[in-house]
């Protein structure tokens, strides 16, 4: 599989009309590479999808949360689905208004939902009764009401990895069903509280519609439940979760998912909220990384190269799978299995194994496919390791928007006690 906006030009791998060779030569490996133009045909494609039907459209800033990637999409029209005060700062900062931001996630600090009041936002998705009442106090010492949404659990198997499967009754996640209708009760006789809508999320990487419609159908019949006792509700936000193909998923187009859900939706009046990430910029990127050496023993050949399970987590984490590619193509027939493995000392650090490819040197660059949702996101400093710079291509130009960290940045937040503790 190769992406779109990713081909084969004269044997090398390019980015819409720019050469990955290119971009290694200029700023060195290993790096992420995204094409703008994926990311807006994803994007407009969930518009297209809509209609003119009312929508909000929150691109999940979990999956790929790059300045230039929020900018990008925030200009044309997007909204942000976040989950801390940083994803917040980062949203604002890219310049995506406020009042298209929804803030999710479990554990929210009181100095978080400060921030979020100040900013004005849309609203907060509460996942507990517990976070509920802190909210309240906060707006109270604001003398403001603070806008939201319960996040409710519906027990739908999205038939996911376990790993990111949030919508069954053992996740961490939202309020249970049984449990909604009195939270929607004490919220309405709250006057801190400003009840907006209603929301769900299930999981992610989910290549089938059917979790998505059984989701939504529990959620109409509560929905009715609740305004049954005169609260209006004025969004649905059916989360996001929609998969990509990695290998041979074959997921539903944007179009597709969103045509099912306004279906389901039929007449109902309110703004259908979705919060797409990975399906938006899941395959608008890539990681490059170089081979530094080639190493076989008599049952296994390895190809050590200068990316790690520090740059891309994934196949660690998940067991993940992740088409690789030659950057430049070989004209070599012989193929044989290899684990393509990085520099971390742990086992765990690869980023494929046995895995067909034909036969490489050291200096060959390989191509990670599909590396542009939960790659530089969930990255780290592992092994003080220097994360690894992004780049955007637009037609045939291409720009680091964001730097190679250096040696001096990983300790730039660092003191030493003076005098010393030891």
């Amino acid at each position: 599989m190769i992406m779109d906006h990713f081909s084969y030009k004269n044997g090398t791998l390019f980015c819409e009309k720019v050469s990955l060779k290119e971009i290694a030569q200029d700023v060195g490996t290993p790096f992420y590479c995204y094409s703008s133009a994926h990311l807006k045909e994803q994007f407009l494609a969930y518009k297209r999808g809509f209609g003119s039907r009312k929508h909000l459209i929150c691109f999940a800033v979990k999956s790929n949360s790059n300045l230039a990637v929020l900018a990008c999409l925030g200009a044309l029209g997007a909204g942000a689905d976040i989950v801390s005060g940083g994803e917040l700062y980062r949203a604002l900062k890219a310049g995506i208004p406020a009042n298209r931001i929804v803030y999710s996630g479990v554990g929210k600090t009181e100095e978080e939902m400060a921030y979020a009041l100040e900013s004005g936002i849309a609203m907060f998705n509460v996942e507990s009764m517990e976070e509920m009442k802190l909210l309240s106090n906060v707006a109270k010492k604001m003398n403001t009401q603070a806008p939201i949404a319960f996040r409710v659990n519906p027990d739908v198997d999205p038939k996911t990895h376990p790993y990111i499967s949030t919508g069954l009754k053992e996740n961490k996640f939202g309020l249970f069903m049984d449990q909604a209708l009195d939270a929607y009760n004490m919220a309405y006789k709250d006057p801190h509280l400003l009840i907006r809508g209603i929301d769900c999320h299930i999981g992610s990487q989910i290549v089938e519609i059917e979790p998505f419609i059984h989701a939504f159908k529990r959620l109409k019949r509560l929905i009715a439940k609740i305004e049954e006792n005169g609260i209006r509700l004025s969004f649905i936000d059916l989360g996001g979760g929609l998969g990509i193909s990695y290998r041979e998923e074959t997921p539903p187009t944007p179009e597709n998912y969103i045509s099912a859900i306004t279906k389901e939706a039929g007449d109902l009046s309110q703004t259908i909220i979705v919060e797409p990430g990975r399906s938006i910029c899941g395959n608008a990127g890539v990681l490059v990384t170089k081979i530094l050496y080639t190493k076989e023993n008599d049952t296994k050949k390895f190809y050590i190269v200068d990316a790690g399970m520090n740059d891309l987590g994934r196949p660690s984490l998940y067991d993940a799978y992740h088409e690789i590619r030659p950057v430049e193509h070989v004209d070599s027939q012989k193929v044989q299995e290899a684990d393509v493995v990085g520099p971390i000392c742990e086992t765990g650090d690869f980023l494929a194994r046995s895995r067909p490819l034909p036969e490489l040197e050291s200096g060959a660059l390989l191509a990670v496919l599909s590396a542009g949702a939960y790659g530089f996101t969930m990255s780290s400093n592992y092994n003080s390791r220097p994360r690894v710079p992004e780049v955007m291509v637009s037609e045939d130009k291409f720009y680091v928007v964001r730097k190679r960290e250096s040696w001096k940045d990983l300790v730039a937040l660092e003191s030493i006690p003076q005098g010393g503790l030891c």
